[in-house]
């Protein structure tokens, strides 16, 4: 667990739309936060070595609370269940200071945000920061009702600037496609939301410069290519050690197997936090974080997904 790790209590608790709770968290103290930029995440560590990344959905310029807006899942692994069930005001939570793998590019001369259901959480800081700063911004904000749109109620008062579509009311699903080839060619995307919705941006975007083109997934992209299964090695830069990866293990699992404590959290390559800079060798990258520039470099890998394209890898451990 990180050194940074704060303990936190809950302040508010808020039933944001259905099957949505907004978690605010504030130092028991009264101090400042740690700062943080629109498109980052905190991870609460939850009952039972539970670990969740949400993403914060509060203005960024606020120093004194992080929210998170939490979405039920119908298949919760315990996260959001405990979330939804089990937290009260007054409770306290381990939080990990916050991360962001989702960054604006602050210089973009227009942003299109694309927010599937609870995706809204980090687009909603965005369009926070984008009205502080009077940036031109588009939300189109893709639900299955309005019952369970997050922040309808302040969206609203941004008028056409959001365009929203829920599929009971309109009959079907939107067309993304159109959308996105309308758009003019020097803005960037922001997409947050499940996967058919990113799949469809992203095939949509594909005219567009792949730095335009922004994703933070929930779930782990399907790769395009199946994994390497050969066996490799891996060599710690700074110890000198080395040792063998097999196929049906990942380097997190080795390095953890031989006794190292590293950083990890997702274990399944969306949350960046097992992030190992590389020295030498080329990375299979399996992760759903790298953009396809970042992983041209070849200089950092998520090791608890990618594995190796060379035999050996040097990682500055």
């Amino acid at each position: 667990m990180p050194d940074e790790a704060m303990i936190l209590k809950i302040t508010d608790l808020t039933a944001e739309a259905k099957g949505v709770m907004v978690v605010e968290l504030r130092s028991s103290t009264g101090e400042a936060l740690p700062p943080f930029k629109p498109g980052a995440h905190i991870e609460l560590h939850l009952p039972s070595d539970t670990v969740r990344q949400y993403s914060l959905c509060n203005d960024a310029r606020e120093q004194h609370r992080y929210c998170v807006g939490v979405g039920l899942s119908p298949v919760s692994r315990g996260g959001s269940r405990h979330v939804h069930q089990s937290l009260r005001v007054g409770d306290t939570l381990k939080i990990s200071p916050p991360r962001n793998n989702f960054a604006m590019e602050e210089d973009a001369p227009g942003f299109v945000f694309f927010a599937g259901g609870i995706g809204i959480t980090p687009i909603w800081s965005m369009i926070q920061w984008c009205e502080a700063n009077k940036r031109p911004w588009h939300l189109y904000y893709l639900t299955r009702s309005r019952q369970r749109a997050a922040f309808l109620e302040e969206l609203r008062a941004f008028g056409d600037k959001v365009t929203l579509h829920a599929d009971d009311e309109a009959g079907g699903l939107f067309d993304i496609a159109s959308t996105v080839k309308a758009q003019s060619p020097d803005v960037h995307f922001y997409t947050c939301g499940p996967t058919p919705l990113m799949l469809a941006v992203e095939a949509a975007a594909n005219g567009f410069p792949d730095e335009q083109v922004h994703f933070e997934w929930f779930t782990p992209k399907e790769p395009t290519s199946p994994a390497s299964a050969s066996t490799f090695t891996v060599q710690l830069a700074r110890s000198g050690k080395s040792y063998e990866v097999p196929p049906d293990k990942s380097i997190l699992q080795v390095l953890e197997a031989n006794g190292l404590r590293l950083e990890s959290s997702c274990r399944e390559g969306t949350c960046a936090s097992c992030e190992i800079c590389v020295l030498e060798g080329t990375p299979d990258h399996r992760d759903s974080v790298l953009t396809a520039a970042e992983r041209r470099k070849n200089d950092v890998m998520m090791i608890c997904v990618s594995r190796s394209l060379s035999e050996t890898l040097v990682l500055d451990l």
